[in-house]
């Protein structure tokens, strides 16, 4: 047996320079963006009065295989990048599987989570830009604590809008955004039109990122000198987060090692789409034919139930059409407490190598969930954000059939970041207050015949 350490950490020859953009090996490439005034696809203007420059020419640019990382973001990833592989013997022990599991851990920075890696780069191009503020929206509040330390580090006022259940569950949240000097509004709220007509409509809803997206979409686009930035389902930040899984390689391949399952959590997509994309590639190319599986939660189901459709990335209906896994942008989800995967439709990128069968998809309820959260800390000693822990609960489920079967498989999954701003949610578990909700057929149905009407495109 090979003597793997429990922690592989890459030489700083090796830590990536460029990004990896999964488009430019898909044979097929995702429908491009439609502008919903013309039905026509976006154009680099089009997308120039709501994203940075740079930051258009990435989302619109489906053929460059790499993209150089500024000096400015290596130096601000050195600060907390390479991130670990772990080995979870612990795991494996109290198991009892075959299987050898690692898990990519990104918890390793102030805002716990995966998403400081496309916050510092989008940070970084806004302000080479010479623009003077940024908006965005947040779910858990993962994303908006991670562009607050950015910008606040490369200097812009931000504007950051959460998602009221987040903001109401996660207080301390907003403690870590405002000590970065940002300013953090629970969304809707009565601070721009969108929010006002959301609730004109349901004055009791606990809003949605589609709510929060319309209203940091507004604030920039009517402020001089703002733009919008977003934390998931573009395939810009997609390209950001490739870091994640170009590591991942990189450290399994000093062990010789491959993964024959690759698992990680799905809301918008940027972890799952960072982590699988260089084995996504190796799929694509026929180099290696991993699984690879995504997890979402039950209760906000876009690519086990969703439709396969053209629709608005937001509730307000002002941004590009994106033809993705969708539950309809004016479906609300329960209040579970992993915020960060509440959006109700998943990345174009992912969305269609799902629809063309390159991946897997699973659904679990936010119970079986905390189960698995609460035995990983218990082995491995780190307390997992709602969201990783549906990664750990398929990839749990994957060593019990590797223990069924007697095969040793290789399982990779991303452990995305921290729970410790979850504790009202771990403490509802451990009190038995934690209930599971699924959408009925009916209830997904109603927000399904709220899609566009995309003549010869939505199917």
């Amino acid at each position: 047996m090979k003597n793997i350490p429990h922690r592989i950490y890459l030489p700083e020859d090796r830590i990536p320079r460029q990004w990896y953009n999964l488009r430019a090996d898909m044979k097929e490439k995702p429908a491009p963006l439609l502008n919903p005034g013309t039905g026509q696809p976006v154009t680099l203007s089009d997308l120039e009065g709501v994203f940075c420059t740079e930051l258009a020419r990435q989302e619109l640019d489906d053929t460059t295989p790499y993209f150089d990382i500024p000096e400015p973001v290596l130096d601000f990833y050195k600060m907390y990048r390479p991130s670990p592989l772990i080995r979870a013997y612990n795991l494996e022990k109290y198991l009892d599987t075959p299987a050898k599991i690692y898990y990519k851990f990104e918890g390793n920075n102030t805002s716990g989570s995966h998403k400081l890696n496309s916050a510092a780069a989008q940070a970084y191009y806004a302000k080479a830009q010479g623009l003077t503020s940024l908006t965005t929206e947040t779910g858990a509040g993962q994303w908006g604590t991670a562009l607050a330390e950015a910008c606040s580090f490369f200097g812009l006022p931000l504007t950051v809008y959460m998602v009221k259940c987040s903001y109401e569950q996660k207080p301390f949240r907003k403690a870590v955004i405002e000590t970065f000097d940002a300013n953090i509004i629970p969304s809707p709220s009565n601070t721009t039109n969108a929010g006002r007509a959301i609730l004109a409509a349901d004055p009791d809803t606990t809003g949605s990122l589609g709510c929060a997206i319309s209203e940091a979409v507004e604030q920039a686009v009517t402020t001089p000198g703002c733009r919008y930035v977003l934390g998931s389902v573009l395939s810009q930040v997609v390209l950001h987060q490739s870091v994640i899984g170009l590591e991942s390689a990189a450290a399994l391949e000093l062990i010789d090692e491959y993964p024959d399952v690759v698992i990680g959590c799905a809301g918008g997509g940027s972890n799952l789409g960072g982590l699988i994309a260089p084995f996504m590639r190796d799929k694509l190319t026929g180099k290696a034919d991993p699984r690879i599986v995504a997890v979402e939660p039950a209760s906000c189901p876009s690519l086990t139930r969703g439709k396969y459709a053209y629709d608005f990335c937001d509730t307000g209906k002002i941004t590009p059409l994106a033809k993705m896994y969708t539950l309809g942008s004016q479906f609300i989800p329960s209040a579970n407490h992993a915020g960060g995967l509440r959006y109700h439709g998943m990345s174009p990128i992912l969305s269609k190598l799902y629809h063309d069968g390159y991946m897997e998809a699973v659904s679990v309820e936010q119970t079986k969930v905390f189960e698995a959260a609460v035995l990983f800390a218990k082995q491995e000693t780190i307390l997992p954000a709602p969201e990783s822990a549906h990664a750990i609960r398929a990839a749990i489920d994957e060593a019990f059939k590797c223990r069924e079967s007697g095969e040793a498989k290789t399982i990779l999954f991303g452990l995305t970041g921290t729970g410790y701003f979850d504790m009202t949610a771990y403490e509802n578990f451990r009190a038995g207050r934690m209930r599971d909700y699924v959408p009925t057929d009916e209830e997904l149905q109603r927000s399904f015949d709220q899609l566009p009407q995309v003549p010869g495109l939505n199917e």
